[in-house]
């Protein structure tokens, strides 16, 4: 297989650094920017961020399926990334630019209108862009490369996503204005960077024929009943629900817990310097050993980092936190570039079983579907686990209160992430395994 240009290695992977800032920028903010700027109740917000996932879940099968049987002079993906971009500038702007003023009730109906717009956007941008992947190269260790620049983009992504937040809010004297400028200017970063790869990456050109396939519906049942997609599809969505948690709960624990929110941003510098260091790292290894047993090392650790912080409150400084925040990103460094290059090879088994027929955005369509769930119920459960644990913003937190603070860091999303190891285990497709099928045509062995 030849070699991918740098142009492309670069073109394509800095597409998820705007992603990732979305991400991660949620992930982390918007339920405190719910509860603690707009003063929504910790229930309502939680379940603002849960419809608003769904619906993101639910147009990621349809804008695959759409992709897949598209047929342009800009090829299959990128009229959809170039649209999303564009409206995710403006979706950022229009939810964090939501006045506090309003009664709880109009503070839930925009705030859950305006997340659905903008998680539309994302969807147009993300299942276009990680249907890319397998169409760029069929080459086992090639996508490893071109998925480690990608996520090394996403990491910076995510620092800008996560550190550069609260210093630009907290530069202007009114806070309301500084979260607008702040998600108007993250907004830009998103439609930027999406619109580069646009530029870059040049798809194969495709016929009414390459397109060919059933109806939506058997289509994705088909896809679901393949055993080896399920195996990396589950514990996919098992991690995204425990990291989820954690994102959403890690303000809240500097906050409360060590009563330092500034430190909340050392750690996370801390966590992703480390994941982002231990990238090239990982993928050297994926060489050595298998792409699921990478990832299931990596999620064993950041759970073993995450039970020893949860408590690290009652018994260490921050400082001692900080550095599990570090240690946990040598783990997380596994979540960001091993999926992202296994999914290709179950295209690869599918497309193998199928006679040539390829279903890119089919499966991009579940995968993202199925992380959007684990996200949903990730910020719903912190949500409602805070409002049970009597959570109060702005106010110092009760021994109650504090332990739900403590179980939503460690406890509860270890639990998903454990699960999700037991079950990757099972995944059969190896180098070796992946090798003989591309020389062979045939996955009966």
């Amino acid at each position: 297989m030849s070699k991918i240009s740098m142009k492309l290695k670069l073109g394509f992977g800095i597409g998820d650094l705007g992603g990732n800032l979305f991400f991660t920028f949620i992930g982390f903010y918007l339920m405190y920017f719910l509860t603690d700027v707009l003063g929504l109740s910790a229930a309502l917000a939680g379940t603002t961020l849960m419809i608003g996932k769904i619906w993101d879940a639910v147009t990621d099968p349809v804008t695959g399926f759409a992709s897949d049987r598209t047929i342009s002079r800009w090829g299959r993906r990128r009229p959809y990334i170039f649209t999303g971009a564009i409206l995710s500038f403006f979706a950022m702007y229009l939810l964090f630019s939501i006045s506090p003023r309003h009664s709880q009730a109009e503070l839930f109906i925009l705030s859950t209108l305006y997340f659905c717009l903008l998680n539309t956007a994302y969807t147009l941008v993300n299942i276009p862009y990680t249907a890319l992947i397998p169409e760029l190269t069929r080459d086992y260790d090639q996508r490893t490369l071109l998925v480690a620049y990608r996520m090394s983009f996403a990491v910076l992504g995510t620092f800008v996503g996560a550190a550069a937040v609260m210093p630009l809010v907290n530069s202007f004297q009114n806070e309301q204005t500084g979260w607008a400028i702040m998600a108007s200017i993250l907004g830009g970063v998103m439609m930027g960077t999406a619109l580069i790869t646009v530029w870059a990456v040049r798809e194969p050109q495709h016929t009414k024929e390459d397109v060919k396939g059933h109806g939506f519906l058997k289509t994705y049942l088909e896809a679901l009943k393949l055993r080896v997609f399920l195996l990396i599809l589950i514990p996919w969505t098992l991690f995204i629900t425990g990291i989820s948690m954690i994102q959403g709960a890690l303000v809240y624990y500097f906050k409360y817990i060590f009563l330092s929110e500034d430190s909340f941003q050392l750690a996370l510098v801390a966590l992703l310097s480390t994941s982002l260091l231990f990238i090239p790292i990982w993928a050297w290894l994926s060489h050595k050993i298998s792409k699921k047993t990478c990832y299931n090392i990596g999620m064993l650790i950041v759970t073993t980092a995450v039970l020893v912080f949860s408590f690290s409150g009652t018994y260490w400084p921050v400082s001692v936190a900080i550095l599990i925040m570090g240690f946990a990103g040598v783990g997380l460094s596994t979540h960001y570039i091993m999926p992202h290059s296994i999914l290709p090879d179950v295209v690869e088994y599918d497309a193998i079983e199928n006679n040539g027929l390829r279903r890119e955005g089919v499966f991009s369509g579940l995968w993202t579907f199925s992380s959007k769930l684990g996200q949903a119920f990730a910020l719903a459960l912190n949500g409602w686990i805070l409002s049970l644990f009597h959570y109060k913003p702005d106010v110092l937190q009760t021994p109650e209160t504090q332990l739900g603070i403590k179980l939503i860091c460690g406890p509860f999303p270890a639990l998903f992430i454990i699960m999700g190891v037991l079950i990757l285990v099972k995944f059969p497709i190896t180098r070796d395994f992946y090798d003989r099928m591309i020389r062979t045509g045939s996955t009966d062995f």
